[in-house]
Parts: structure tokens; sequence; C-alpha cells
């Protein structure tokens, strides 16, 4: 029987966890006590014989090989390996669980779509149940010696109602090399079609949705199956019991106390009992007796699967479900908060303290917002402004060419960009785009003069001229800018190093 405490952990108080260790049924103390017992009673032999048994050369050989064995302790990862272990165990043991097939899907299914109130409605209805419930039956059967010794022939199942002697005589005709409880479940989806051509199933989603709870409860049935065929990696569970093993045959050893082998060397203590390596034996032993407890749960110990119990429930309250609760429906009418526009139950005076408590909203309901109206005004996000770069960040921002931000996607013409850039960084003219008065990087300059090189072998409208009278005609290509008007920009260099600009839209 599965031990629960649930209710015992219900609130969290004071030494909560503690009242659960005095419990003897599906505790750590059921479990290992006779490793403990073993571990203490060769360990008391050894510290005996080491005592008064041996002479003065083989207590300080003794000595030697003690403290060989401690050292070779903490060459063994047991902390790593066996709770890697156990929690492969735990994850294992909690799937199995979930894959236990439970008709209360498929008892609605039934009950809401094969329809008829006569007896062969009722003979209908129960039997697609019962071939279910079957199913499950043979599978557990197979998997759990709890119910292999509550059904070990097939006369049992017969005799618990789960199977007619037609059926039996039916199932056994079947040969087969291998496990048949899917057997039922062709039954199943038989009679299920048979009940859609006699009318008793209306239409085809209906028979289809039968047909998908019916796939998902055999897909459970043969996990179960799968779980038990497939075991964790026999390797490896020896790797874990002979890890753990050895550790503490190399205690039994190093953990002695032993006599100084200088006299001269102080704090020498003689406690008799190790107590931190009983402690240690108990946390590393009880973890593997954990593992070996739920590696498989369908067996008979404290905590294992109450699969009987199961097979019990489910039976009942699926012939109910199918059988006396078809279209046997109460009475509907107005509900209490029927002429209400909020429905508020009731609280008892135990409870009453919750309603004082406000819902919760979310996390930024009772976010305090700035006051400066400022800052709450609406304003459209636009292209052409100023993004606000941190200066760690811009390194790596403008470390690459960007077509966002290099002029070389404006136009061609290597010179332009370079007085422009001379112009601004001297302050001669203002700018009217807000790019302007963005922060130069020295990089991005350099990257832009390099551009300028592999400009000089394709431009084509540049015309060079004497370094004091420099007249450049520059009209960047439109291909490129999807329905805008692109500025012509004309800059000349005039005798006293003034620049001037004319904007003109291009034609």
């Amino acid at each position: 029987m599965t031990v629960s405490y649930t209710l015992k952990v219900a609130n969290a108080r004071f030494g909560g966890f503690s009242k659960l260790l005095f419990r003897w049924k599906g505790s750590i103390y059921k479990l290992l006590y006779k490793e403990f017992l073993v571990f203490i009673l060769l360990y008391a032999t050894l510290s005996v014989t080491y005592r008064h048994f041996l002479n003065g050369n083989q207590k300080r050989l003794f000595s030697k090989v003690a403290r060989y064995c401690n050292h070779s302790t903490d060459l063994i990862p047991l902390s790593f390996v066996l709770g890697f272990y156990v929690t492969l165990i735990v994850n294992r043991w909690w799937a199995q669980y979930t894959s236990i097939p439970l008709p209360d899907q498929l008892m609605c299914v039934i009950s809401s779509n094969v329809h008829g109130k006569d007896d062969k409605g009722r003979i209908l209805r129960r039997t697609l149940i019962r071939y279910a419930n079957l199913s499950s039956v043979l599978i557990l059967r197979s998997v759990s010696t709890r119910v292999l010794k509550r059904f070990p022939t097939m006369d049992h199942i017969v005799d618990a109602g789960f199977m007619t002697q037609d059926e039996r005589k039916m199932f056994e005709s079947l040969h087969s090399d291998f496990n048949k409880y899917w057997i039922p479940c062709v039954w199943f989806t038989n009679l299920a079609a048979q009940a859609r051509r006699d009318g008793r199933i209306r239409d085809d989603v209906a028979l289809r949705l039968l047909m998908d709870e019916l796939n998902l409860y055999r897909s459970k049935c043969s996990m179960l199956f799968h779980y038990d065929w497939i075991s964790i990696p026999l390797v490896y569970t020896q790797v874990i019991t002979i890890a753990v093993y050895s550790f503490f045959a190399f205690c039994v050893v190093g953990r002695q106390f032993l006599e100084p082998l200088d006299s001269k060397e102080d704090g020498y203590l003689d406690m008799y009992v190790p107590l931190p390596t009983l402690l240690q034996f108990f946390f590393y032993a009880g973890w593997l007796k954990v593992a070996e407890q739920i590696i498989n749960p369908f067996g008979e110990d404290d905590d294992d699967f109450e699969t009987n119990k199961l097979i019990d429930r489910n039976l009942q309250v699926s012939l109910l479900s199918v059988d006396d609760m078809y279209q046997n429906l109460p009475p509907t009418g107005k509900d209490k908060y029927w002429n209400e526009s909020t429905a508020q139950p009731p609280y008892t005076m135990a409870t009453m303290a919750e309603t004082l408590k406000p819902s919760f909203m979310g996390s930024t309901f009772d976010m305090r917002m700035s006051d400066d109206p400022e800052q709450n005004q609406q304003t459209d996000a636009s292209p052409n402004m100023t993004r606000i770069q941190t200066p760690l960040l811009n390194r790596f921002l403008t470390a690459a060419a960007s077509p966002a931000v290099s002029l070389k996607n404006f136009g061609k013409g290597s010179r332009i960009h370079h007085q422009l850039l001379r112009a601004r960084a001297e302050g001669t003219f203002p700018s009217s785009s807000p790019s302007f008065y963005r922060r130069e990087d020295p990089e991005s300059v350099g990257r832009i003069e390099e551009e300028e090189t592999e400009d000089e072998e394709t431009r084509l409208s540049v015309t060079p001229t004497s370094d004091s009278h420099l007249g450049v005609s520059y009209k960047p290509n439109n291909t490129g800018i999807h329905g805008k008007e692109v500025p012509h920009i004309t800059v000349m260099e005039a005798s006293d190093d003034s620049i001037s600009i004319t904007d003109q839209p291009s034609g």
C-alpha cells in the first residue's frame, strides 16, 4: 500500500518534516536497517581485532593500510554518479505511473456517443468498456506481481467477470508468440464499427472520437509493456552498486580510529564509534535503497503502485458511467446566481480572512508611473530620430559596414564624402538632418576612407580640378530609394575654404 503523508505536510510549520522521521512503514529505516547492521558489525569486528589482537608491527602496518584506504575514498565520485542515477530512476518511476491506462476519458465518450436505452444498447456500452478494462488487466498481469498473484490463470479472469467463456476460447485460439493484451482492443474497434453500421453511433465524427480515445488507452498499455521490457542498462546499475559498496568497503578499514605513529602527535582522539561515517553510510546507502525500491514500482514494496486497487476502481466507475449514468440527468433549472451579474460564493468564518486580500491583477498593476505629462505624451516613431548608443556598444555597432549608416549607399563619389566629413568636423556649415549631429567614430571615418579607394575605380561623374578651385556635381541614383525625393547636392570649394551647399530637388 502506498504510504501517503500529504496531509501531514499541507502547511509548513516548525519541525514539519521531523514528525515524519518516526514512521516505520515505508521509511528508510525499514529499507536500510539490515545493511546498516552488517556495516556496524564489520566495523566493530575490525576495530576489536586492531585494538586487542595485533602486535606493534602489525598495528603499524594496519595504520598504513587504513590511511591508504581513507585516501582512496576521495577518488570515488560517489555523489555525482549516485545522484544522477537516482534522478534518472525517479523520472522513470513517475513516467511509469502516468502510463497506467485509466478509462475515464474513454467511458465519457462511450456514454455520450453510443446510444440506446434498450438491453442491446446497454450490452453494447458495457461490452465496450469491459474490453478496455480487460486489456488493462492483461497488461498489468504481465508487469505487476500483485496482479499476477490475484489472477494467476485465465480462469481467474473469467471468474472475475472481465471475460466470458466464449471470449476466452477465441482468445486462446489466436496463437501468437508475443503478449496478446491488444486483442480486446481489436474486439473493441470491430464492435464500434458494427455499432456505427447499426446506427448506435450516429456519425463518423463520434466514431473517430471513440477510436482516438481507444488508441490513447491502448498506447498507454503498450508503454507499460515497453517499460517492463526495456530496463535501465544493467551496466549502469552495476557501476552504481559497485561504487557504493567499494566506497564503504574502504570506509570499514580507512575510518578506523588508529593509534598515532608518532608519540609526539597531538590531537589524537579515539571515539570508538565513527558517527560521521555512519551518517555517510545512512545517506549514500539510503540513496541507493531509494533507487532499488522505485526502479520497479509494480512489485510489493510499501511504496509500489496499488495496481489491484486501480483495477477495482477502473471497473466500477467505468460501468457506472456507461450504464447507470447513461441519459440519467438531474433536472436543470436556474442557478443561484441567475439574477446576479457577479457570482460570489460564500466563505466560512475559517476562510473569511482571504476576502480581505486584493485580487492579483498583474506584477505591473501597482507600478507608479511618472507624473510628468511630457513623458506620457504619444509620439510617432521616426526613422530619422537620433539613436542613442552607449560608448561601449558603439564600438561593436560600427565595427562592420552597415547599409543603414554608410554614406556609400547614398551614391557614388568618394571625394564628396570626404569633403562633407571635413566640413562637418570644422563646423563651417550646419546640417538640417538629425543624423548629422551624431558623434563620429574614428573607425567609421577610416572605413569611409577605405570606401573612397574602392569608389575611385568606379566613379563616373567626378571631374577633378586644381587644389584651389573644385567643382563637383553629384546626383545620386534614385533606383535604390523607394518612392522618395532625394535632394541634389552641389558642393563648391572657394579659395577662402568656405563651402556652399545648394539643395535642390532632383528632377
